[in-house]
């Protein structure tokens, strides 16, 4: 008997290499969905099961993707011990166990085993992935690692096989539809070979999913039409502009943040002058190059100032603000391989702060480079004292967590930051962009 089956979770690992006992490296299973044959292609069970979320939420990107929410999960779901429970039993029947990159779902499924405190029956199971070898070379789909074929997706291998796609995908039901139509003609194409398979007499039996796919598509629509009325959520009033506002832009990069910006540092303050902004800050991405080139920008445009001013004159003098980018990891020593890091703003509020600033820049480059200058909350701590921390851009640790891990580790992380800074930590909202012609 052939499993086939697919699972959505709440995103990616950090290290696809670990193994599945790592819970805190394995995402949580948001949904899973089976489909047991015989050997020759006949349907025997179907099922598609969301799971009911016990202390995570489903994060934004996440649900990007496959549309489950956590408040749909939450009405909708099982509990994850009789989901375990039913996926066992049919474990239990079948001699292999198939999918498109099968070795995902298997580790999500044995860290949830773990967490379940149930057996994990997949260990043992003879696999059978139709992302492999023989399937590259099938699609033979350019831009691979060098010069090869890269792997072929689930819907290029549907498509490459059927000339079409396949409804839904990226919903475990509809990915294990097609992810078995796709095996059982790679079986009778023979481009899979599996002695316990006769491929001349192999017929595939699709289960069917119109139900499914009904309420799937009235979802859709309803969260088309919820956006569409502005009901899908509050947002923030739109900002009005004034020709009196007084704005300090806190997070720029220069010339110095190496394929990421182009600005000129002159031209940055320039550009502040002449929109009359009290101070400017400089935040490129892991050095603090520009810094005094920056300083003396700033001190060229005061002493103007003070050259051209009448006696008595009330000066509008510009602070010059220095801050850094940082790179922060988990490990700054560690290179094994290459880490996932958040890009967290800092801000120098005096003389102290920005002298840690430079240790922890330098500290970056000569301890922890990997890929990009490093550092860690270790190493952070122990030079934080002068230092303004903001959230940052959607590559700070708080932003990057709600969208990509979930809420409740996203709040923890902002306990931390504010344990930590307290006042010197700031919520940075992106709530305005200048025209395109205003950009440096």
């Amino acid at each position: 008997m052939f499993l086939i089956f697919d699972t959505e979770t709440t995103g990616l690992p950090r290290n696809f290499d670990a193994p599945f006992s790592d819970l805190d490296n394995w995402p949580r299973c948001v949904q899973i969905a089976w489909q047991l044959h015989d050997s020759y292609g006949k349907l025997l069970h179907h099922r598609s099961l969301i799971i009911r979320p016990d202390g995570f939420t489903i994060p934004f990107k996440a649900v990007e993707v496959h549309g489950i929410t956590t408040e749909r999960a939450l009405q909708e779901g099982l509990p994850l011990s009789q989901v375990l429970s039913e996926f066992s039993d049919v474990v239990g029947k079948a001699d292999f166990i198939c999918g498109h990159n099968i070795g995902f779902d298997v580790n999500i499924m044995g860290a949830e085993f773990i967490r379940g405190n149930a057996p994990d029956l997949l260990q043992g199971k003879e696999v059978v992935d139709t992302k492999s070898d023989a399937t590259t070379n099938f699609c033979a789909i350019p831009g691979g690692k060098g010069g090869k074929f890269k792997w072929p997706t689930l819907t290029e291998l549907h498509q490459k096989l059927f000339s079409d796609g396949f409804d839904e995908a990226h919903n475990a039901a509809f990915d294990v539809a097609a992810t078995s139509r796709c095996f059982f003609e790679l079986i009778k194409r023979k481009i899979i070979s599996l002695p316990a398979i006769d491929a001349s007499r192999t017929d595939y039996e699709a289960p069917d999913l119109t139900d499914l796919l009904v309420q799937e598509r009235a979802l859709r629509e309803q969260k088309k039409s919820s956006a569409q009325d502005g009901s899908a959520g509050a947002e923030l009033p739109p900002m009005e502009i004034t020709q009196d506002v007084v704005f300090t832009h806190l997070h720029n990069h220069t010339q110095f943040s190496v394929l990421q910006s182009t600005t000129d540092v002159s031209d940055l303050v320039k550009k502040a002058a002449a929109y009359k902004s009290p101070a400017i800050a400089i935040s490129d991405h892991g050095n603090m190059y520009g810094a005094f080139m920056f300083w003396k920008a700033v001190d060229n445009h005061n002493k103007k100032i003070k050259q051209n001013a009448k006696p008595g004159e009330s000066l509008q003098l510009m602070k010059c603000i220095i801050g850094c980018e940082l790179y922060l990891a988990t490990e700054r020593l560690k290179r094994e391989r290459q880490d996932h890091v958040h890009a967290q703003v800092f801000l120098a509020k005096n003389k102290t702060g920005y002298h840690n600033l430079c240790k922890l820049s330098s500290i970056g480059f000569t301890e922890g480079f990997y890929y990009v200058p490093r550092i860690d909350k270790e190493v952070l701590l122990q030079h934080k004292e002068g230092l303004i921390v903001t959230t940052g851009s959607l590559q700070g640790e708080v932003p990057d967590l709600i969208l990509n891990v979930g809420e409740a580790r996203a709040e923890e992380a902002f306990r931390w930051w504010l344990d930590h800074f307290g006042e010197d930590f700031y919520v940075e909202l992106n709530r305005h962009r200048l025209p395109e012609e205003e950009h440096v």
